[in-house]
């Protein structure tokens, strides 16, 4: 069995076997870390997987157990710490005039650890912080920049679908987008419409760039010449996700949209008849 945790509302999930417990969404448990058990939320209740591999997960750990009044009011004082951590760090950035912006913030109890995590456009030389926030909120400190993609996951945000930004819910890992992804899909190659909240191409780019590519491959091309069910034509467009064309008739000159299989098969009729030397194949 498997279940899901999430340390931060719309935080990335991590993967765990339930263990002795049997958690339901919602509950606080007690998840296993290189500092120790850490409080999460239970995102994804306990299912059953033939194996982990089937679900593309590798080998897990149990969950320590439920969290207890005692793990709730720590981890109430980590929030706490954090929240301070990153007023004291907004203010002293501001007043030493460095070019750098808190994205967030991170505290481990048990080795007195705060992690600052920034963006900035350039080197930033942040020696002096370092020292002025060790001073102010006696602890290590540590700072990470980040990228632009890794900043709108922890920021999170809404995208121009009107829902919550992939990467800050369920996205895990960032995959290789290309203006290529975007040009197989006949979408505008428009830096305002294409790019995500990071400024960088929109994940979802490469959701159904798969099914595209399969479907151009056995789509005929525009311009060529197909038999439809209301006579000859030639492809003038095609609808990926409803499986159409558009075909322009010889004979009236109109538009129709027909299946991209009924299409499919009078291609396939032509091919075969060339290959018998009956027939060709038009194109313009």
């Amino acid at each position: 069995m498997i279940c899901a945790v999430s340390f931060t509302r719309y935080g990335r999930l991590y993967y765990y076997a339930p263990g002795s417990i049997s958690p339901h969404v919602g509950d606080k448990v007690l998840v296993p870390t290189s500092a120790g058990p850490e409080v999460a939320e239970c995102i994804w209740a306990p299912q059953w997987v033939d194996t982990y591999d089937d679900a593309g997960i590798g080998g897990l750990d149990d969950l320590v157990g439920f969290a207890t009044p005692d793990d709730l009011a720590r981890d109430e004082r980590s929030r706490e710490r954090r929240a301070r951590a990153r007023v004291v760090a907004k203010r002293q950035i501001r007043e030493q005039g460095l070019p750098m912006k808190v994205v967030g913030v991170d505290f481990v109890e048990s080795e007195k650890q705060i992690t600052v995590y920034f963006s900035a456009p350039q080197y930033v030389d942040f020696r002096e912080l370092v020292r002025t926030l060790a001073r102010e909120l006696d602890a290590r400190i540590e700072l990470r920049q980040l990228g632009a993609r890794d900043e709108a996951r922890i920021q999170g945000g809404i995208g121009p679908c009107g829902r919550d930004t992939c990467c800050s819910t369920f996205l895990k890992d960032f995959e290789p987008v290309s203006v290529r992804m975007a040009k197989d899909q006949d979408l505008p190659v428009n830096p305002l419409k294409i790019s995500g909240a990071c400024g960088r191409l929109m994940c979802c780019l490469k959701y159904e760039h798969p099914l595209y590519v399969e479907t151009k491959a056995k789509a005929p091309a525009r311009g060529e010449k197909v038999v439809t069910p209301e006579g000859p034509g030639r492809v003038v467009g095609l609808n990926v996700p409803s499986e159409t064309v558009k075909v322009r008739l010889d004979e009236t000159g109109r538009t129709c949209s027909c299946s991209l299989a009924s299409v499919c098969g009078s291609r396939q009729d032509y091919e075969g008849s060339r290959k018998d030397g009956s027939m060709r194949w038009d194109a313009e």
